[in-house]
Parts: structure tokens; C-alpha cells; sequence
């Protein structure tokens, strides 16, 4: 009988779908950090020229009122407004199905009930996402009577504000009409996140929105 040829033991061989998943791995890793890069660089107070508009963009309302995430957003609208008490302020949010009124409305009844008169409040109260919200507050500006180039100050929680000025801007030049501007009417306020369980899942899911929202928000 015939005897087969010895071959020498050369170790287990790397399989080629092994490297190709460390490979994408690797790659969505760099990806995901460079994600958090980007709304890390936007996490802070941004404010350029002289804004008479303030929005302040909606978060879940509890049924005894604001979340944590929103109160945050709030206080950092009151704190900026003591000092600019004259400006316009838009509130912008609908009521999802698991609350009992609408987040504009919250906002509304929170601000005057810390002494915000509530002439200078408008609330758009038709948007359940970030893209609406933009969209629909500029059309209740325009029906107001003002500008789209007008200076603006938009108010959120800071890792949201990477989002929020992509979609903006989106939304803005969209609706433009032979006017021109530049991003330096745009500013920002960056409310902290002082529940760490929101600010976890925040730091897991908003890379993910971001990318949702490049794609698809249009």
C-alpha cells in the first residue's frame, strides 16, 4: 500500500472571514469614535452675533412634567434669557404616545411658571423627531413674520447639538429662497446632562441618530 507523503504540522491557518469581521470591526470602531469625536466638538455654548430668536428642542414628558433631560435643557434657557428677557422664544415638540401633553406645551408652562412672559413664547407642537422640528419651526417663524436669516439660538442637550445643526441648516437652505447666509447666524446653548443613565445611553445611541439622520432626514 501506497503511503501518503509527511507533511509537517504548520499551525492552524487564519480563515479569511476571521480577518475580513476583524477588519469591519476595526473599521466601525473608528467609525464610532469618530462620531463621538464630531459631537464632542459640538457639546459646547456656541454663541455668534447678537440672536433675538431662541428655540429650544423637546425631549419625554413625564406625567408630573419635564424630564430630567428636559428640565436640563430649560434651565439653561432661563439662565441665558434673565439676561435677554426680550428675546423670542420657540418651543418645539409634539405629544408622543406615552405622554399626556405635548412637549411644547410642558415647555410653555414651565418657562412661564419661572417668569418668561408667555407673549414671547410660540409653540410648535406637530413634530415628534429632530428633522420636524426643525422644519416645522421654521415655517411657524416665517408665519410669524420673521426671517430664516435671522440670528438664532438653538438650545439642547449638548451631545444632541452635532444633530441638530446638520438638520437646521438642512431644513434652513431648503426653504431659502434666492437669500444667503452664513452659519454665523446660527448659535448654540449646550445644556448639561445630569441623569447619568440618559447620559450612558446617549453616548451609545446619538452616533447612530447622527448617521440615521445624514441619511435619511431630508
Amino acid at each position: 500500500m501506497r503511503q501518503k507523503a509527511y507533511k509537517p504540522y504548520g499551525g492552524r491557518k487564519n480563515r479569511l472571514w476571521l480577518k475580513v469581521v476583524a477588519a469591519l470591526l476595526v473599521l466601525a470602531l473608528a467609525a464610532f469614535a469618530a462620531l463621538e469625536v464630531c459631537i464632542g466638538l459640538h457639546s459646547r455654548d456656541s454663541i455668534t452675533g447678537q440672536p433675538n430668536i431662541m428655540v429650544i428642542f423637546g425631549c419625554q414628558v413625564k406625567p408630573w412634567g419635564p424630564s430630567i433631560l428636559l428640565q436640563d435643557r430649560l434651565d439653561t434657557a432661563l439662565t441665558y434669557l434673565k439676561d435677554h428677557p426680550d428675546m423670542t422664544v420657540v418651543v418645539t415638540g409634539g405629544k408622543g404616545d406615552d405622554e399626556h401633553i405635548s412637549e411644547a406645551q410642558c415647555m410653555y408652562d414651565y418657562l412661564t411658571a419661572h417668569g418668561v412672559d408667555g407673549e414671547n413664547i410660540y409653540m410648535e407642537d406637530k413634530s415628534r423627531n429632530t428633522w420636524q422640528n426643525a422644519n416645522y419651526t421654521l415655517e411657524l417663524l416665517v408665519e410669524k413674520g420673521y426671517s430664516i436669516t435671522d440670528d438664532v439660538l438653538l438650545v439642547s442637550s449638548g451631545f444632541h447639538l452635532s444633530r441638530i445643526e446638520m438638520l437646521w441648516d438642512r431644513a434652513r437652505a431648503a426653504k431659502l429662497t434666492g437669500e444667503t447666509y452664513n452659519d454665523q447666524y446660527i448659535s448654540f446653548l449646550a445644556a448639561p446632562v445630569s441623569h447619568t443613565p440618559s447620559a450612558i445611553q446617549m453616548f451609545f445611541r446619538e452616533p447612530l441618530a447622527l448617521v440615521k439622520s445624514f441619511v435619511f432626514d431630508r
